[in-house]
């Protein structure tokens, strides 16, 4: 559908705007108005990492006057092979900064805002009410219903994208016009059930064809041209190099923007989205051992079995030495191969699929079972820091 300009538009373009913008310009749907209305927009980027380096990259140089950047992170090393905003020498660095420079270089004229704080409950009407747009770049489901709830309830459009290996996923949710991504998913998946780009990797090149729909989606909204994807879901699969657009419709009975919602103010989103289960929770608690805890019974001789739960790519990369990999969605068909005689160690990246894993062996009778906080992440960085973090 199409749908009005989402701004106004400025009242002029300076003579050095105008040769920057000569080949928007000479476009008949964009013309000076469109620009104008660019030059004019505020949006907001929620985050400053795959996605959100080619969208502030090309809103930048599309002229959006102001950009604002939600994003509280440093640049690690391990983000270059995505985060194309960022460089080596910005290793360390915030990432709002690093963004904020590498905007100004290529576009002196926009005003960058940043927002140096994790989005919460607390302080995420506030940002997005200075907004007329949010384009949502996150990566975890508690952050993506924080952002799409705040939207509905402000009665702000939002761009959201998503990403994992080689597939990719991008709409435009709005609920004055269509659905929210409550109508799409209404409910987030189990913990642990689906692995992040950190667990389960991703191409790199992705994040540049599904932020650049994205940015594609808010210059439509923003100047009001073309159809967006409001009610439509753009599926990309990068191996087979095809695009799928999927009909999605307003859910009716959405509890956040259906006839009769039951959400009318944010919530609990880490609690609604759960970090790990209530059974991990309850199996993890008085079972959880620090990496130093389990570097001492290591050098003690303890007889343990030391367990990697995550998936053999991750094993490659880095493991503990003296661990057996057994995948966590495998777990279950290889409980008889684990001793009952010595106390079983689990870990993982981080520690949140070894204790939904920590959860099944205390289920099937391994009472004495415990797993590593902060996974091979924590080895790493508190045991033995000639190994990579990835």
């Amino acid at each position: 559908m199409s749908l009005p300009p989402l701004v106004e538009p400025a009242a002029d373009l300076t003579i050095d705007e105008v040769r920057r913008y000569s080949r928007h310009l000479i476009i008949p749907d964009v013309a000076m108005d469109g620009q104008k209305r660019l030059k004019n927009a505020k949006v907001l980027a929620v985050g400053a990492g795959g996605l959100g380096s080619p969208t502030l990259m090309y809103l930048a140089a599309a002229g959006v006057g102001t950009l604002g950047i939600a994003e509280f992170d440093t640049v690690d090393e391990s983000n270059l092979q995505r985060q194309i905003i960022h460089g080596q020498s910005d290793v360390g660095r915030s990432k709002a900064e690093s963004a904020r420079d590498a905007v100004h270089e290529i576009n002196p004229y926009v005003n960058v805002i940043l927002h140096e704080t994790r989005l919460d409950t607390s302080n995420v009407t506030e940002i997005f009410s200075r907004y007329d747009l949010i384009v949502d770049g996150t990566d975890n489901f508690a952050t993506r219903y924080l952002v799409n709830d705040a939207c509905v309830l402000l009665g702000k459009p939002y761009v959201w994208g998503s990403i994992y290996r080689f597939d990719g996923q991008a709409s435009v949710f709005w609920a004055e016009h269509g659905p929210c991504y409550r109508c799409l998913y209404p409910e987030p998946p189990p913990p642990g059930m689906v692995p992040s780009c950190a667990e389960g990797g991703v191409l790199g090149v992705l994040c540049a064809s599904i932020g650049s729909i994205q940015t594609t989606e808010a210059i439509k909204l923003l100047t009001g041209i073309g159809e967006p994807l409001v009610g439509r879901l753009m599926v990309y699969d990068a191996l087979e190099m095809s695009y799928r657009s999927i009909k999605v419709r307003k859910d009716p009975e959405c509890q956040l923007c259906g006839k009769n919602p039951s959400i009318t103010e944010l919530i609990d989103y880490e609690a609604f989205c759960g970090v790990v289960s209530d059974e991990a929770q309850q199996a993890a608690a008085g079972s959880t051992i620090l990496a130093t805890e389990l570097k001492s019974w290591l050098d003690r001789g303890e007889p343990i079995e030391l367990v990697d739960v995550r998936e053999p790519a991750e094993w490659e990369i880095v493991r503990i030495p003296g661990a057996r990999l057994i995948p966590k969605g495998e777990l279950p068909a290889h409980l008889s191969e684990l001793p009952q005689d010595r106390r079983v160690v689990l870990y993982c990246k981080s520690g949140v699929r070894s204790a939904e894993a920590l959860a099944t062996l205390k289920g099937a009778g391994f009472s004495s079972a415990v797993h590593v906080q902060g996974g091979v992440t924590a080895w790493a960085t508190q045991v033995d820091k000639s190994l990579p973090v990835y």
